[in-house]
């Protein structure tokens, strides 16, 4: 019993250190950058040329919006019996990264207990610089999906979103993106 309010202790105190060094202006790109070759995390870089556009039927809207998109990054915490404590500690950090103004929130779903996701933008819904997508479930990690423009358009992300879940995606490292989500 004593060990594990012990533990628990150390834990509080990480996670208190963590949110209080996050705020030296720790961004989700130098999160990325810090993480992506440590253990436990997995990280997968996709340029747009990996969706075949042209076997597509797109709307013009989404054509708009597909050449606006640069890349897709995501950075994934996968959680096992061996790194609970790490995996509170790393979700602690994201969640103090997405409370900066410049992250807004435009939807948030789920629950406590079983897991949540956020939609949240940086720039002007219609002149968008960057489109992220943060899900964490208690039973599987977290992921952090950045989708990377120029004068992206929230209203055709989404549209070209739709059109994609149709596409068959198995094939490209965009699956494993989607798989997270599902």
């Amino acid at each position: 019993m004593l060990h594990q309010s012990i533990k628990n202790a150390v834990l509080a105190l990480f996670i208190i250190a963590t949110v209080f060094s996050c705020d030296n202006g720790l961004t989700l790109q130098t999160y990325y950058v810090d993480n992506e070759l440590r253990p436990g995390f997995t990280t997968i870089d996709v340029p747009t040329s990996v969706i075949d556009v042209d076997k597509l039927d797109l709307t013009e809207d989404q054509k708009e919006a597909y050449k606006a998109v640069d890349k897709l990054n995501m950075l994934s915490f996968i959680i096992d019996d061996s790194n609970k404590a790490e995996y509170e500690v790393e979700l602690a950090k994201i969640k103090t990264i997405l409370k900066n103004p410049k992250y807004e929130e435009l939807m948030k779903g789920g629950n406590t207990t079983d897991g949540q996701f956020r939609v949240m933008i940086i720039g002007d819904p219609d002149s968008l610089d960057e489109l992220i997508l943060f899900g964490n479930a208690t039973d599987r990690g977290f992921a952090v999906v950045r989708i990377l423009g120029d004068d992206m358009n929230a209203g055709h992300l989404v549209q070209l979103g739709m059109s994609l879940q149709k596409a068959n995606l198995e094939d490209s490292n965009l699956g494993g993106v989607m798989d997270f989500f599902k």
